[in-house]
């Protein structure tokens, strides 16, 4: 990448490429690490990293290198914050395909929502905590997270799968 902050769509493209290529074993560990590091230094660019990520088949946020989570932790709250409003997203959309019985798109979204889980176990534990109390707050009505919430249009079901799914970040951590 440039010293240019790429849009969304590079991001995107670039995250497909580093993460095919550690797939194929032509990347090692730390230099997809300091790949991805030069992505998380805008929005677009961790989002576009998320956004392929934690949907394509790849073994890379299940194996979770080490590499990885040191600049994952280091990027700090633009991580967290794309990994809690993933949280949330991901558990409403296994609801939502879980309604239209498309079972295939339900397995995507119960995959993308046990790799949050399992990052946000990995990720700062203060600003983790700060960012689930403040999405518990807006499931209550209170606080940033009520246009997000607003924004997607999430029934009770759905907001009680969410604070389910936080609960579970606790649990997970223990």
């Amino acid at each position: 990448m440039s010293t240019k902050k790429p849009t969304f769509e590079q991001a995107l493209n670039a995250a497909m490429h580093w993460c095919g290529s550690w797939d194929k074993g032509e990347l090692s560990d730390e230099v997809l690490a300091d790949r991805v590091s030069e992505l998380l230094e805008s929005l677009n660019g961790a989002r576009g990293f998320f956004a392929i990520s934690l949907t394509i088949d790849s073994p890379l946020m299940d194996r979770l290198p080490e590499a990885l989570v040191v600049q994952l932790r280091s990027a700090g709250a633009i991580v967290v914050d794309l990994i809690v409003r993933n949280l949330a997203m991901s558990t409403a959309m296994t609801i939502h395909h879980q309604r239209q019985k498309d079972e295939a798109q339900k397995a995507g979204s119960e995959r993308v929502k046990a790799r949050c889980l399992d990052l946000l176990k990995v990720l700062e534990p203060n600003k983790v905590k700060s960012r689930l109390e403040q999405l518990l707050r807006g499931l209550q009505g209170e606080g940033p997270d009520v246009d997000f919430l607003k924004k997607w249009n999430y029934d009770n079901e759905q907001k009680l799968a969410i604070s389910s799914s936080i609960y579970a970040v606790a649990e997970k951590a223990n």
